[in-house]
């Protein structure tokens, strides 16, 4: 946890309290362990003052519920008080695991249903809590941030309708396109990316890597994941390059233009162990074309780091391209849902993002400065000296 030096000495916003529905409990557990942990070992007076009663507890986590009647209207209901508490409301809207009955059938939660779930639990609170703060991972209608002839405007249109509803922070996690925050100019709304705990998670498991300009790259996939790659790499010290879609623009399917191919920018990578880095996979149709144009252009190893894993088509695609050694590993976090049937398989690698949602709560329940979680290059840089050395084995980093 970075600079716990701030914590210990600056006084908490109010008691903390955790609140997640259903589809995202599995996370928000890991976090409040988290929590728990950080506040029990931090040196902080406050934790003896009584005028700071809650700020260390054994449970951060409070239960809410979110039942359905039988034409499937629901409501949402806390079990404990939130009067006076500094809440911090979880949600994973890509969680399609979660069921409903209406009429006899059983429904599976769309985005919308989980969206319309986060907004019940925010009128419940009904105005007791000093302050509410939504962490919603994969942003609600993050795809659809920007308006093409006859359209919707429906990611800046949520987040203004959560603030006009008392909503005072808003935390995502690499936003499609993180300008939506100008719907709401003078709110809260902090983006997070995860690029330590990628490069942590892919040193854990490759062991003989080595990371310097002849022997890596970092590729961004499409124009959109730019930034990502050339900050990635720059932390590396290694070069960069780029693939970019070549859309038939004379063809609409499924409401949009069709890839004709993806044509690659940058340098030579034969022989190289190429990291590939995005915000989403979304069906992974675009993510294997990439992958397989790379190994065809004799990449050494591919890894494939995406910050949500979503495979709206199956794994069954990404089964063949491994087969065919397409890629090497597939990174994602566990900030959305994750089937149970992908963390058996042997490309696959889980970034644990918990610990990093802990912190960001902790402080911002302490109103510091999120500086340095913004910005982990001193992180990357410390776990790849370890790295380096080989001290990294048996370390917890």
């Amino acid at each position: 946890m970075p600079n716990t030096e701030q914590l210990e000495h600056s006084m908490p916003v109010a008691a903390v309290k955790l609140l997640a529905p259903k589809a995202a409990l599995p996370l928000a557990e890991k976090v409040n362990g988290h929590l728990v942990e950080y506040r029990r070992d931090l040196q902080n007076n406050v934790k003896n003052d009584p005028a700071f009663h809650g700020y260390m507890e054994n449970n951060y986590l409070m239960e809410v519920e979110c039942p359905r009647f039988g034409t499937g209207e629901g409501k949402a209901v806390l079990h404990d008080s939130v009067r006076g508490k500094d809440i911090f409301l979880l949600t994973d809207i890509c969680n399609h695991s979660i069921t409903y009955n209406m009429n006899g059938f059983t429904n599976h939660m769309s985005p919308d249903d989980h969206y319309q779930d986060l907004k019940r639990i925010i009128s419940a609170i009904n105005g007791k809590a000093h302050r509410i703060n939504v962490i919603m991972p994969f942003l609600y209608e993050g795809r659809q941030h920007k308006r093409n002839g006859r359209e919707s405007l429906d990611c800046a249109y949520a987040i203004k309708e959560l603030m006009d509803m008392g909503v005072s922070n808003f935390i995502t996690f690499d936003a499609h396109d993180p300008r939506v925050q100008n719907s709401v100019p003078i709110k809260g709304f902090d983006n997070f990316t995860p690029p330590y705990q990628f490069i942590r998670a892919l040193l854990r498991m490759e062991k003989n890597l080595i990371i310097d300009k002849n022997q890596t790259i970092v590729i961004s996939p499409d124009e959109g994941a730019l930034d990502r790659a050339v900050y990635f790499a720059n932390v590396l010290g290694v070069d960069t390059g780029m693939f970019y879609k070549r859309r038939d623009y004379s063809t609409i399917v499924n409401g949009k233009n069709p890839i004709v191919a993806h044509e690659f920018l940058g340098d030579n990578i034969d022989g190289k162990d190429v990291i590939v880095i995005d915000d989403m996979i979304s069906s992974g149709g675009s993510m294997i074309d990439t992958a397989r144009q790379l190994k065809k252009m004799n990449a050494k190893r591919v890894f494939i780091c995406c910050t949500f894993g979503l495979f709206t088509d199956g794994l069954s695609a990404f089964d063949t391209a491994y087969e065919n050694c397409y890629f090497d590993r597939i990174i994602t976090t566990n900030l959305c849902y994750q089937p149970p049937e992908l963390k058996e398989k042997p490309y696959y690698i889980e970034a644990d993002m918990s610990k990093f949602i802990a912190s960001i709560i902790d402080f911002m329940n302490h109103d510091a400065s999120m500086a340095n979680i913004y910005t982990p290059t001193d992180k990357i840089h410390q776990i790849l000296a370890k790295y380096n050395s080989r001290e990294l084995s048996g370390l917890d980093i």
